[in-house]
């Protein structure tokens, strides 16, 4: 398994290219390239050439750092049929700096709308069809996380639907701080996806549910915000013993391909102590549960 440094909290500290020596500094081995406004930002086209992706290959070699994954997010489920092709354009640039880096896992999210679900559900297989070839052909694979605000968020049901693509490089991602959006048991979760579950986040939340759904106070009371954070190991709801007990009986913890990224980004500020403080609770953690 992977334990896996994301840059999220220190983009605004760091450039791009410094980020391999960052997390070489803290004692990790490998990195999770996220959107970056020089790398794949948001809902847009990548930003590198083919020479930034060279350096950044160079820069990982130099600090003795792998890429583990690589996370674009684009609007490949939008209804918008427009942002929908531009999203798959961007799907292949992307596909193609994670071959030229040695890369072969990728992951992301659905990025369609809960208001219209059909329509982006539909929005997502037709991107499907595209991409998978070009997906299988490169052997890549692509995980998938439920994020809160998307057209599916339940656990199960973000399963079913990666299940009904058809193709063995799609999988899951297990994000901890979504643990309560995604509604279902993560026992439950991960029967379903068994070895297919190839990321996960680890991050806190606290469980918007409790106290009859008045945890948090928004206004006006009936938004459809979904409210969630990604906060240290502990300082939440999750469970955590349970959470590496599952990856544990699920085969997650021993597999080479697993991927284990720190998701913490509600605490800029502290953003050093926190990174060891997770990659110290993970490692120990991982060693408990293997016990």
């Amino acid at each position: 398994m992977k334990y896996t440094f994301d840059p999220v909290p220190f983009h605004h500290t760091n450039s791009l290219l410094e980020f391999p020596r960052v997390a070489a500094d803290f004692g990790f081995e490998w990195i999770q390239m996220t959107p970056h406004p020089d790398f794949i930002p948001f809902f847009s086209h990548p930003r590198a050439d083919d020479d930034l992706v060279r350096a950044l290959g160079k820069a990982c070699e130099s600090a003795g750092v792998g890429i583990s994954s690589i996370l674009p997010v684009q609007r490949w489920s939008s209804p918008d049929e427009n942002l929908r092709q531009a999203a798959v354009r961007n799907w292949k640039r992307a596909i193609q700096i994670a071959v030229d880096l040695g890369v072969d896992q990728m992951n992301t999210e659905f990025s369609g709308r809960p208001e219209k679900p059909e329509e982006s559900e539909a929005s997502f297989y037709r991107s499907m069809e595209e991409l998978v070839p070009i997906i299988e052909r490169e052997g890549i694979n692509i995980a998938i996380d439920p994020h809160p605000d998307d057209f599916v968020e339940r656990g199960t049901d973000a399963w079913r639907i990666i299940r009904g693509v058809n193709s063995k490089n799609l999988s899951f991602v297990y994000v901890a701080a979504h643990s309560f959006h995604m509604q279902d048991p993560m026992d439950e979760i991960l029967d379903l996806v068994q070895d297919r579950l190839r990321v996960v986040h680890v991050a806190d939340t606290f469980d918007h549910r409790r106290s009859g759904g008045l945890r948090y106070i928004t206004n006006p009371p009936e938004t459809a915000a979904r409210v969630h954070q990604h906060m240290k190991i502990g300082d939440g709801d999750v469970d955590w013993d349970n959470f590496y007990s599952e990856l544990n009986r699920n085969g997650f913890l021993n597999r080479d391909d697993s991927v284990m990224v720190t998701s913490v980004f509600s605490e800029h500020e502290n953003h050093e102590e926190v990174t060891r403080y997770q990659l110290n609770e993970m490692r120990s953690r991982v060693d408990a549960a293997r016990r």
